[in-house]
């Protein structure tokens, strides 16, 4: 709903002058700018002069419309008699439409209406106070001369000349910045397309040289490793020789040693076994730079492998009066795991432990985690600088300033057979804190996959038992054990088992016929299989991996069978 503010009638030429001037106070007093104030006054000019030659007489009405949800507006309404044998040039209204927010026609009734609109500034809010004052101040609002009015106009055009001589000034400083800025933009562009073709030559030829260098690193991996593997054949029979003289020396059979002389050939022996050790390691990482160097998992008895391993080096901790200590109560009494590397990998790392330390304790660790088991080696010894904790895994680097006897292969060796066997190295330290390295080793089962619920191992021999066990554990949701047929027989009938593991010549013919039985024997397989048996394997190679492949087999020809 618009309020009306005022009105007036157009009934000659002096008229015209007066709704432009009541336009221009209306805009003003709605506290419209300067320029809107113009655009108004100038869009009535227009209408008002085109209607009143067209129809005469034309009434103006000035109308403030309070839009609450939008912005308000000065609303201006011009209503004439239309003749339907006039047509207006239509001049006015196009110029009107350049100047306001709106212009509409409007011809119901009989009556012709024009309707304009120049929206309000942003915000502006007019109380019914001041909308009562401003109508008291529009009827007081005396109308001026043509003269006058002229005048005032004149003065408009003036000012609007003057701010377009202003903006055209502007316009051309901004042109001939611009002609500047693109000049500037065109030369640089030039001078950075001269500079990338500079780095593409560059970078082709970069290319180029590093596929040169790739060629001869990779020629001088192949020749290091055919020199690493001639030199470690080479190296192996008088090595062997050596240690088997020694040896020989050693045998009271061959003639009688003193105490010292004894510890010398002693020290002969050791010093080739430590050299066998490291041809066959040289040999080792020879094979995993080229991929040729792959794990054998099987059963490992954790226990005997680390007693064996502490044996091998007690003598040397003895030697630097250092204490070895090994803490495996927690530690799986079997793993899945390639024996040989592991053993190297301990070796190595108790090995560089004992050799950097110079009092104190070296010890290793090992305890179960959730899917993996975690070997750790820590020592009271001198420690390694951060700058070098990476670099040491580097093949035959040595901490500058430390002088004990070593190739740099220890580490890097090491970490390359953990990485082989599924897991990973770290290593932390500090100088003057000593060193601790973590192997972590994963205990995947590979029976895990075959979803079986019940696994049954039947044995005459406790120890036989636990290793058959070993076998499964963790890739079934049970483990049972019968020393004897009546006790598998027995286990059998209250839980049907999915697979039976037999180490002896018990007669489990009364099994139930779902369940697989697989034979496990002592030596070479031989002969016929025992009753029941649907497979028989050695236990001398039998591994994880082969039981695991052997029960698919079981059960794709079971499988098979029922088609």
């Amino acid at each position: 709903m618009a309020d009306e503010l005022m009105r007036l009638q157009l009934a000659d030429e002096e008229g015209v002058f007066a709704v432009r001037q009541a336009g221009r106070h209306v805009a003003a007093a709605l506290h419209c700018p300067h320029h809107d104030q113009v655009r108004v006054a100038t869009a009535l000019s227009e209408l008002g002069r085109e209607l009143y030659s067209s129809y005469g007489r034309v009434t103006v009405a000035f109308q403030l419309d309070r839009n609450p949800e939008g912005n308000p507006g000065l609303v201006i309404e011009l209503v004439f008699d239309a003749r339907p044998d006039v047509v207006i040039p239509g001049e006015g209204v196009t110029a009107a439409a350049r100047l306001m927010d709106l212009v509409e026609e409007d011809g119901a009734g009989g009556l012709s209406l024009v309707r304009t609109r120049k929206n309000l500034p942003t915000g502006t809010r007019i109380t019914d106070g001041e909308l009562d004052e401003l109508r008291l101040r529009l009827r007081q609002m005396h109308p001026v001369s043509a003269l006058e009015e002229l005048r005032t106009q004149n003065t408009e055009l003036i000012e609007s000349l003057e701010e377009s001589q202003h903006r055209r000034e502007e316009l051309q400083e901004l042109n001939a910045e611009l002609e500047k800025t693109n000049q500037g933009v065109m030369a640089l562009y030039a001078e950075l397309s001269e500079e990338l073709e500079k780095t593409n030559q560059g970078v082709v030829a970069l290319y180029a040289e590093l596929d040169e260098k790739t060629d001869q690193l990779r020629e001088a991996v192949e020749t290091k490793n055919r020199f690493w593997a001639a030199i470690s054949h080479e190296l192996r029979t008088p090595i062997n020789g050596i240690v088997g003289l020694a040896r020989l020396l050693l045998d009271p059979q061959n003639g009688s040693l003193d105490e010292e002389q004894k510890q010398q050939v002693s020290l002969v022996v050791d010093t080739g076994v430590a050299l066998l050790g490291m041809v066959d390691e040289l040999l080792d990482m020879a094979k995993a730079e080229q991929g040729r160097l792959e794990p054998r998992l099987g059963l490992t008895d954790t226990h005997s492998m680390l007693g064996q391993l502490t044996a091998l080096l007690v003598p040397i901790a003895k030697s630097k009066s250092l204490t070895l200590t090994v803490d495996a109560a927690d530690a799986p009494s079997v793993l899945v795991t390639d024996e040989v590397m592991l053993t190297r990998v301990l070796r190595n790392l108790l090995g560089n432990a004992l050799k950097f330390t110079d009092a104190g304790e070296v010890r290793l660790t090992v305890r179960p985690a959730p899917d993996h088991v975690v070997f750790v080696v820590s020592d009271t010894g001198r420690g390694i600088a951060p700058a070098d904790h990476e670099r040491v895994f580097e093949e035959f680097y040595q901490v500058p300033g430390v002088s004990a006897a070593g190739t740099g292969l220890g580490l890097p060796y090491a970490r390359r057979l953990v990485t082989l066997l599924g897991g990973d190295l770290s290593l932390e330290s500090a100088l003057g804190a000593g060193t601790t390295v973590t192997v972590r080793l994963p205990t995947d089962q590979p029976l895990a996959d075959l979803g079986l619920r019940h696994v049954l191992v039947v044995h005459g021999e406790d120890a036989s038992r636990r290793a058959l066990r070993g076998l499964v554990e963790g890739g079934a949701g049970r483990v049972s054990e019968a020393p004897d047929a009546a006790t598998a027989l027995n286990l059998a009938a209250s839980d049907a088992p999915d697979l039976v593991l037999l180490g002896s010549g018990e007669d489990l013919t009364a099994l139930p016929p779902d369940a697989m039985v697989v034979a496990v024997t002592e030596g070479t397989v031989s002969g016929q299989p025992p009753p029941r048996a649907d497979a028989t394997l050695s236990r001398d190679h039998i591994d994880p991996v082969m039981l695991a492949e052997t029960v698919r087999q079981v059960r794709e020809r079971r499988t098979q069978g029922d088609r």
